[in-house]
């Protein structure tokens, strides 16, 4: 074999799907190995992964995953990682633990850069130092509470995970795992289960590391338009160090199981909420060896569940057992691929009852068979997904490492997952042929499979009190064994731990790290193709883009024509447009004729303020994409739904009202930021009130509203649907956004003629709105055991004009001084710093914080940081990198046409972007000063928003007088 830079190629693949040439290496005197993607893509993909094998749930390969970032021998610095995400022009920068492995990925779209970012997590991978204050920081330690006696236990991922596992869904995937694989490692929690995570000690810490983080059993990806013959150069000099090491980290298969298992789970609820139970039931299938099974699997993952007219979904939402769906569906990323489906929200009268009515609906479609329309859906619906390859702001390069690790990280042929073209053709032959393919799947892997498990999460009003009183148990008995001497190096190395935490990377640490020059940076903004057209008497925005193919499509009307009563109902009447059915199909036709027609139809809201001025553009966009030869097809589905959806179907709507309250109420726990986020939005702006009357906590308390109001007055109901859609699809107030290359658009211009055509004249005036006033501090509970932390105001109205330079301090706050009150020294998974240029909306967020107050003081601290602020140039070029690389952030097509599209409404114009561009590369010391004073007004007139745990908000309530309005939300 040729030797290339140390490395011997093992074997080559050319993929067509993907535009791309895959070559396999293995380190000739490590045995690593490097799968090296060869392509155009200019978001580069680097990450070295580990097989990591834990052996108990203390969470170590989680939070070793965390610790490893936090300095290495090369960049001696606390956290290397936040010093890449503030000064790097980075696309993804990131750690993810699974299961069985560990990955260390990063993007970039910059040659330079991304050497920089391969080299400093080569370093941190391989090298780092994780003292043992790192595990503490990171892991778990005893601290003191504020009464000077108590011991508590603390650390980011201790309190991470007390977070993940309040929520209830993420409680159900790992009980799922556990009850599948009792016999091997995927038994234990990788994540860590907080009771165990204090198991941990530092020499098991350090051990794992030197075990499992060796070239021997790395698995590397490379991915993008990066020279490949430079990869290996790279690599064979970062391993020519190590020899060989034996490393067992094999991860053997399940044993079958003779007969299915039950399993029963509590899981936290609040006092007074409705008993409802989680039933989901679980199959493990065989490994990722056969293409055309993987692939035909995933298919029938979407005949079955993937819509609201999938045979299964169907069947369990009609049976009204429960409130929405639950389980993972198809699971592709353990060494055996799982398959999970039940019912949330259940009555417990009808927990037995779920399991016997999915096996009846399997069993009946292999005995009378599935209907030709629904597989010609989900063949078409996969397939468009596979040759699309639309991951949206996430590399493509990173989801076809994730796919490749399916198979490579057990020693399997990397390419075989990315390859779909063959085995597709193998199952479309079969299926002309006449084979009862996917029936035949069901029999084989669902009804003649005894590996599976049946879950219920029950519900427990004590739990989250009973948990916390066992942590307390816990640290008690800990202290109980503990001499003075013990308790008193408690409290040193605690004050040894917040010394370290707050004492500065020094200057000549901070040099070691690579980093970019000003001059590397584009000066001008790259713009987006926008010509503005009429396409009969409507208003077009044209894109002229390559996007393979793909036609993607827009249409927009206006809502400012709809009185404010008609307002809550917008979002049940948008999810109504392609889940109840028209006038010639009921919904399980209408999807299935979308599934085989198009790539997808999707309506959704357009909601922000405009950029410098007053108003707001407020619109119902149905986004739609499909090949040319589709066009007319997809355009008759979107005037289909628009003007003839049948409301009057109460049965279906029930479902629909209850699969959107059941879906914001699962988002509660595990996306707290962003819904504190939305409703500090709503006290500062009329589009970010809309957008809480539509997507957030107003949307859930209306639509539990909605499920009385249809008891009580159906017809009204169907009134007030009926209404909507008469004012508002209407084409005085309709716009169209097209995103395609000229010649398709040539090609199409009388299909686009043709939709507007459908649509009605009319031209209705627009209405008032008085949006309601949200008191000045909120304390929403929920059954968790951590809390989300907010507070924000509107900077425009206290005298801030818009400047290109927020964009540097926000970065630099985020990522030192809020990073470490909120992050590193307050124990909470995560510290944001959020502001919206076009309503100027500024919001302080925690993220799976255990405090309240704490965070609040540090928020209000941060305008006297920002004063007071002495950085370095070098400081302030790294923050005006990161600013740079935010702002150039990597997409795809039908993303820069979206985007586009929402520029123009807000009127923020090229000019515009250029002028906060030129502002943000000339920032200065005197801005982030000017930017503390604007910040000191948010101390007295900031809202405040927590959304967590009831006794903390309670406490935290009473020390200060009673100043939130506490409301409970689950």
């Amino acid at each position: 074999m040729t030797n290339h830079h140390g490395f011997e190629l093992i074997s080559e693949q050319d993929i067509p799907e993907l535009n791309t040439t895959g070559k396999l290496y293995r380190h000739s005197k490590t045995g690593a190995q490097l799968l090296s993607m060869e392509n155009q893509d200019e978001n580069k993909v680097f990450s070295i992964n580990f097989r990591t094998t834990p052996e108990d749930s203390t969470g170590v390969a989680h939070i070793l995953e965390h610790a490893v970032l936090n300095g290495s021998e090369k960049y001696p610095v606390k956290e290397p990682f936040v010093e890449l995400v503030k000064g790097s022009l980075q696309t993804f920068v990131n750690a993810l633990t699974f299961a069985d492995k560990t990955c260390y990925p990063v993007a970039s779209q910059n040659l330079q850069d991304f050497y920089n970012l391969i080299d400093v997590y080569m370093d941190a991978t391989l090298h780092p130092l994780i003292p043992r204050h790192v595990l503490d920081q990171e892991g778990w330690h005893f601290d003191f509470a504020e009464d000077g006696e108590t011991l508590e236990y603390q650390g980011v991922v201790y309190n991470e995970m007390k977070g993940a596992l309040s929520d209830p869904n993420g409680l159900l995937e790992e009980v799922n795992q556990h009850s599948l694989f009792p016999d091997n490692l995927y038994r234990h929690n990788s994540g860590g289960e907080p009771e165990n995570i204090p198991d941990l000690t530092y020499e098991q810490f350090k051990a794992f590391h030197d075990t499992y983080y060796h070239p021997s059993n790395a698995f590397i990806f490379m991915y993008g338009d990066d020279d490949p013959e430079e990869r290996l150069r790279l690599m064979g000099e970062y391993l020519a160090a190590y020899d060989a090491l034996d490393v067992d980290s094999e991860i053997p298969l399940q044993p079958a199981f003779s007969a299915p298992v039950k399993v029963r789970e509590p899981y936290a609820v609040s006092e007074g909420e409705t008993p409802k139970y989680y039933v989901c039931i679980n199959w493990a299938l065989p490994e990722q060896t056969d293409p055309q099974l993987a692939l035909g699997l995933s298919i029938l993952n979407h005949i079955l569940i993937g819509t609201p007219a999938s045979p299964l979904r169907k069947a369990l939402i009609d049976s009204g057992y429960g409130e929405d769906l639950t389980g993972a569906g198809l699971g592709p990323y353990l060494r055996q691929m799982t398959f999970s489906t039940g019912m949330k929200g259940v009555a417990e009268e009808n927990v037995d009852k779920v399991e016997a009515l999915l096996y009846d609906t399997l069993q009946a479609l292999v005995q009378d068979g599935i209907e030709p329309d629904m597989i010609e859906a989900s063949v078409n619906t996969v397939e468009f997904r596979l040759r699309e390859n639309n991951t949206g702001s996430f590399p493509r390069g990173i989801l076809l490492m994730l796919r490749a690790l399916t198979t490579w990280l057990y020693d399997g042929n990397p390419f075989a997952p990315l390859l779909f073209e063959a085995p597709l053709e193998q199952i479309k032959a079969r299926l002309d042929a006449g084979e009862r393919y996917f029936e035949s799947l069901i029999r084989t892997y669902f009804m003649d499979n005894p590996h599976r498990s049946t879950v219920v999460l029950t519900p427990d009003t004590t739990l989250n009190k009973q948990k916390a009183e066992e942590e307390k148990i816990r640290a008690a008995a800990a202290r109980a064994k503990m001499s003075e001497a013990d308790l008193k190096a408690i409290a040193e190395n605690a004050e040894k731990l917040k010394q370290i935490q707050e004492t500065p990377d020094t200057p000549e640490a901070l040099a070691t790290l690579p980093v970019l020059a000003l001059e590397d940076l584009d000066k001008e903004n790259k713009c987006i193709p926008l010509e503005v057209m009429q396409v009969a008497g409507v208003e077009m925005l044209y894109h002229d883009l390559f996007t393979n193919g793909i036609v993607y499509l827009d249409a927009t009307f206006d809502l400012h024509s709809l009185p404010q009563d008609l307002l809550p109902y917008l979002t049940v009447f948008a999810a109504s447009l392609t889940r109840l059915g028209t006038k010639t199909e009921d919904f399980v036709r209408l999807s299935q004729r979308i599934g085989r027609e198009t790539g997808g139809v999707s309506p959704m809201y357009l909601l922000q303020e405009k950029y410098n001025q007053d108003g707001e553009t407020a619109k119902l966009a149905v986004r739609a994409k499909a090949v040319p030869d589709q066009v007319g097809e997809m355009n008759s589905i979107i005037s289909d739904i628009l003007l003839t959806t049948e409301f009057d179907n109460l049965p279906r709507f029930k479902q629909i009202v209850a699969e959107l309250k059941a879906q914001m109420e699962s988002v509660l726990i595990p996306s707290g930021h962003s819904i504190i986020n939305r409703r500090l939005h709503a006290g500062n702006s009329t589009a970010g009130w809309l957008n809480e009357q539509l997507h957030g906590l107003e949307s859930l308390f209306f639509n539990r509203q909605l499920m009385t109001e249809m008891e009580e007055d159906w017809a009204g109901v169907v009134e007030k649907l009926n209404r909507i859609r008469q004012i508002l699809v209407q084409r005085g107030h309709m716009m169209l956004n097209l995103t395609v290359d000229r010649e398709t658009l040539q090609e199409i211009q009388p299909q686009l003629e043709a939709l507007v055509h459908a649509i009605p004249e009319g031209r209705p005036a627009f209405e008032t709105w008085q949006p309601k006033a949200f008191p000045p501090a909120e304390g929403l509970t929920i059954p968790t055991q951590v809390n989300y932390v907010g507070k924000g105001a509107n900077l425009y109205k206290l005298g801030y004009e818009p400047h290109g330079s927020q964009a540097v301090i926000r970065k630099y706050m985020g990522t030192t001084y809020i990073w470490e009150k909120v992050r590193v020294q307050g124990g909470a998974y995560g510290g944001y710093v959020i502001f919206d240029l076009y309503s100027g909306t500024f919001n302080y967020l925690s993220y799976r914080d255990p405090n309240v107050l704490k965070t609040l003081d540090n928020y209000d601290r941060t305008p006297e940081f920002l004063k007071n602020i002495e950085i370095s140039p070098a400081e302030l070029t790294k923050a005006i990198i990161g600013s740079i690389g935010d702002m150039d952030a990597y997409q795809l097509p039908d993303a820069k046409g979206y985007v586009s599209m929402t520029r123009y409404l807000a009127g923020y114009s090229d000019q515009d972007r250029q002028q906060i561009r030129d502002e943000l590369l000339s920032t200065s010391v005197a801005d982030f000063k000017a930017f503390g004073e604007v910040l000191a007004r948010v101390v007295d007139a900031g809202r405040v928003v927590v959304l967590g745990d009831a006794e903390a908000i309670a406490a935290a309530n009473q020390e200060r007088d009673g100043f939130m309005d506490v409301k409970a939300v689950l």
